[in-house]
């Protein structure tokens, strides 16, 4: 097994107590990186973050999967660098996608906006199968979800299976019971 080393040379040359990395590559994703975070990120240790994650993509990885499963906050300072992060892999021909974010964050993004950025999926397994394109399995979503409009990319809450209006583009999608996202002719 890669060690966060191995793959990012000098990785795990500083440390923070407070917010740790476990980095896995992407083997059938061209340039991709599971990063699993593990505490939180805030005021004090955001340069911190940012620095990890500039390792990162500098070594190559630019479509990169985020576990926030075990992410307990991220403070203000924190989504300036992620906004300030998926600017750069995107310029990069890259994406993150952020995975299994707890609902206090995912309520704080959606308060401020940030859900329209970033594309924010309940599971890794939904973060692998959209970087490699794999279908979905066909058994049924749990609802509320997170979708992505197929016309502007922009990120929607879809409180269950239907009809709904993009606010960004207008373009009306329909999300079917399994999470699958279509628009509308």
């Amino acid at each position: 097994m890669d060690t966060n080393d191995s793959l990012v040379p000098g990785f795990d040359s500083e440390k923070d107590d407070s917010i740790q990395f476990s980095l896995q590559k992407i083997s059938n994703v061209e340039k991709g990186c599971l990063i699993s975070l593990y505490g939180f990120v805030d005021t004090y240790n955001s340069t911190f973050f940012q620095n990890q994650m500039t390792k990162i993509i500098t070594a190559g990885y630019v479509n990169l999967i985020v576990d926030c499963s075990m992410v307990t906050t991220i403070a203000s300072t924190g989504l300036g660098v992620l906004t300030n992060l998926l600017k750069m892999v995107r310029a990069m021909g890259g994406n993150i996608i952020l995975a299994e974010v707890q609902e206090n964050i995912y309520d704080t993004f959606e308060l401020l906006g940030f859900v329209q950025f970033f594309n924010i999926k309940p599971t890794v397994d939904e973060a692998f199968a959209y970087l490699t394109g794999r279908a979905r399995s066909e058994s049924v979503t749990t609802f509320p979800k997170i979708v992505v409009c197929p016309s502007c990319g922009k990120n929607l809450k879809a409180p269950h299976a239907g009809r709904f209006r993009c606010l960004e583009c207008r373009s009306v999608i329909m999300v079917t019971e399994t999470g699958l996202v279509t628009k509308e002719s």
